[in-house]
């Protein structure tokens, strides 16, 4: 009888020590994910692996262990921590992040044939993680996969529609393909996400040039607006994903321009009536028209200008631009700005 006690005295307190040294290794792990935030990722390593001492298999050790080791560029390393995470927590819904680390670090090793398949090892057991769509996307573009890469950016946005790298990777790649409509709604949605970062302005400057590219300067009070013929032939059916309506309504507003009337309307001016008129155009001939942009973006900006939305809109994504004018606008016009916010926030996407 007392060596049963001692055995379950002993339990016992096995299992508190255990609580005890798992809770430590939580807050270390916590402190070293600050530690990696300011960009200090030799200490936040430190961190955890006095963690891992105390709790040798913790997941959140293990995880963030691996993502400053790709931080470092120590990759081979990084390999070694994710492998663990995955043995030692089959079928744990934080795994999701490792295989993100676990196919980065392959990638940064130019191993993209092991990269692609780790992304889809991840994708076969959490196939609603975006995040592993984009990296696996970001990885095909580098191997100029172009199409197969948009197919991941377009899944992406769809498993989640607040990921602004994903509208940002997505409306690059468009613009490259010359598709400049889709770019510009996959600009805009980037913006309205995040209109001041350092790589707000850049978007911005891809959207002015889309908005003016189709316009070209003829002579002293003329301008000709040019559009590829290509766009205008049809074989029978409809054709996916044809803008060539709006790119020419959006040429043909842009050159408005030019007039003597509009001519000293400033940027952001000129951008809410000529974005108002590609919104319309959208709306007028959204019906006859098909495709994962029609689909997916369209109702967004077209709802946007319905409510009366644009001017404000324009506003929040020149912000990145520095201007005194715009920055006074969204300084005393912080309801507005709220009201966009919500309306953004809570739109219904249509996700499948």
């Amino acid at each position: 009888m007392k060596k049963l006690v001692l055995i379950l005295l002993y339990l016992f307190m096995s299992g508190i020590l255990y609580a005890q040294a798992a809770d430590e290794a939580e807050s270390l792990v916590k402190d070293g994910v600050v530690l990696e935030d300011e960009g200090k990722s030799d200490s936040a390593v430190a961190y955890y692996q006095r963690a891992l001492v105390l709790d040798k298999n913790n997941l959140m050790a293990l995880t963030e262990m691996s993502y400053s080791l790709l931080s470092l560029g120590r990759y081979d390393d990084a390999i070694k921590f994710c492998r663990r995470a995955i043995k030692t927590h089959p079928g744990d819904d934080g795994l999701k992040i490792v295989y993100v680390s676990y196919g980065n670090a392959y990638d940064m090793l130019r191993k993209t044939a092991r990269s692609i398949e780790i992304y889809d090892e991840g994708l076969r057991m959490f196939p609603e993680y975006f995040q592993l769509y984009y990296n696996k996307g970001i990885t095909l573009l580098g191997e100029n996969k172009s199409e197969a890469a948009m197919a991941c950016f377009q899944r992406s946005v769809t498993l989640n529609p607040d990921h602004a790298s994903s509208h940002n990777a997505l409306a690059r790649l468009l613009l490259s393909d010359n598709r400049k409509i889709p770019a510009l709604l996959a600009f805009c949605r980037f913006l309205s996400l995040e209109p001041e970062s350092k790589r707000s302005n850049p978007a911005l400057t891809y959207i002015q040039k889309i908005m003016k590219g189709n316009v070209v300067v003829t002579g002293k009070n003329a301008v000709a607006v040019q559009i590829s013929p290509g766009n205008f032939i049809k074989s029978g059916k409809q054709m996916v994903n044809d803008f060539s309506s709006t790119e020419l309504m959006l040429g043909m507003s842009s050159a408005l321009a030019h007039d003597s009337v509009n001519r000293d309307k400033s940027e952001v001016e000129q951008f809410i009536s000529e974005f108002g008129t590609a919104c319309g155009s959208l709306k007028e001939t959204e019906k006859d028209n098909y495709g994962f942009y029609w689909d997916y973006y369209v109702p967004y900006f077209t709802e946007m200008n319905e409510k009366g939305l644009i001017k404000t809109f324009a506003y929040i994504i020149f912000s990145s631009s520095e201007n005194s004018d715009v920055r006074e606008w969204i300084k005393s016009h912080n309801t507005e700005i709220d009201d966009f916010n919500k309306w953004s926030d809570g739109f219904s996407w249509r996700i499948n």
